[in-house]
């Protein structure tokens, strides 16, 4: 469910017309429901109602302050992977008891500021992890509530970069390996084993991993417990897909993926933390981009908008799907063309849809690339000296810039020269 939907002829975002927005602001822009932001969050955790849960947006999926903010008066914790992002969730009302600490590579700073704050866990990947997390703690006179994040060699089903629980990523720590590594973690001072994590992947479309690998954890946590753990916690990631491309199978309901949850948790008789971004910000966001020109190639259609690829990287990157619209609807009846929506960067790869549907286009339209919200602002660089793109909320009938577009003097102004070329 999404709120961003045609009136008269042109597509709102809830009670505001993008085209509004696009006047004002200019373009490319990004534009947020926060209506989606609240009904998504609300939807999981009605999903995980009658188990100890707290649900962790996270954070890498979209870290503007406004959008956090949002999610965090509504109950929402954070699953940070940087300082930051920690930063950001505190900042945003976050409270330290409602953030989780995850990934592969934390810092000495981002350990001992994590430590500082008294944060809910940390979820820790590695041995040397633990006895740097050990020594943080007990220098500050603290005990650092960990889970261990184990890779339970499940199979995915997703996109080779986002897939994680496989044997031969860098994540977590192996299935072969846990009960060692848990009895040592357990013989250091300034920590307290509180739990076990296990994410496998993003943009999961079906259930059957999910439950592979949460059957794996059930197993572990049985035999942690007759190893004298105290597990009392499952932090059991993120992943959940969204719907990309209309064309495709819709991905599980979060009530579905709730009632998995509830058949391991509820006869192990542990609290649950979950993590999800995409699913909760994914939908809630479009990127609104002007045709600058279209042209005509030797066998292809081209409109050329002033969006690109540094802007909204996930086609490039991933050749992800995202549905394109026009801002103002056209006739069933009119006739459309096979249309390569691509961008003004200098590579190949800037193309954000190839043979889409659409009618006939000219200069100046604006157009949507749905299903932005997630990995889209966050993963935005200034690649060809292009400015980062503006992100704007919405509410009712109301919109604000959350972020500004910071144009290319500004950046120009954070480069320094050196003295000998100061002149």
């Amino acid at each position: 469910m999404n709120h961003f939907h045609y009136r008269g002829g042109i597509l709102f975002a809830e009670d505001v017309p993008l085209p509004v927005i696009a006047d004002a602001v200019g373009t490319p822009v990004y534009v947020y429901a926060q209506s989606t932001l609240e009904r998504h969050l609300t939807v999981f955790q009605e999903a995980l109602a009658g188990l100890d849960h707290l649900v962790c947006f996270a954070v890498k999926a979209n870290a503007n302050m406004a959008v956090l903010r949002a999610l965090a008066a509504r109950g929402a914790g954070a699953d940070v992977v940087s300082l930051g992002e920690l930063e950001r969730a505190v900042a945003a009302g976050i409270p330290p008891e409602r953030i989780v600490f995850s990934g592969v590579g934390k810092s000495l700073e981002e350990l001992s500021r994590g430590v500082a704050l008294g944060i809910h866990q940390f979820n820790v990947e590695s041995e040397p992890e633990l006895e740097r997390l050990s020594h943080m703690a007990q220098a500050q006179g603290r005990t650092a509530q960990i889970s261990l994040r184990v890779n339970p060699d499940v199979a995915a089903r997703t996109h080779a970069k986002i897939a994680t629980g496989g044997a031969e990523t860098k994540f977590g720590i192996p299935w072969t390996r846990a009960r060692a590594v848990y009895a040592h973690a357990a013989r250091l001072p300034g920590l307290e084993v509180a739990g076990i994590d296990v994410h496998i992947g993003s943009q999961l479309t079906d259930l059957e991993p999910f439950e592979q690998a949460f059957a794996r954890v059930a197993h572990l946590v049985g035999q942690l417990r007759e190893d004298g753990h105290q597990i009392r916690r499952l932090d059991l990631g993120g992943g959940l897909g969204i719907p990309y491309d209309p064309a495709e199978p819709e991905p599980p309901a979060p009530a579905d993926y709730g009632r998995l949850v509830q058949k391991l948790a509820k006869p192990l008789g542990v609290s649950v933390i979950v993590e999800p971004g995409r699913l909760i910000a994914g939908n809630a966001g479009v990127l609104v981009t002007r045709v600058l020109f279209t042209k005509e190639g030797e066998a292809r259609r081209f409109a050329v908008v002033d969006g690109a690829m540094n802007d909204l990287l996930r086609p490039a990157m991933y050749e992800a799907f995202h549905h394109i619209d026009t801002v103002r609807q056209t006739p069933d009846n009119a006739p459309r063309y096979d249309t390569d929506v691509v961008g003004p960067v200098c590579e190949t790869a800037d193309i954000f849809g190839r043979a889409r549907s659409l009618p006939a286009l000219a200069q100046g339209d604006l157009l949507v690339v749905r299903s932005a919200g997630a990995y889209g602002a966050v993963m935005a660089s200034t690649y060809n000296s292009r400015p980062l793109v503006p992100e704007v909320l919405v509410k009712d009938d109301q919109w604000h810039v959350v972020r500004p577009r910071l144009d290319e003097a500004f950046w120009r102004g954070m480069d320094k020269l050196p003295p000998w070329l100061a002149h």
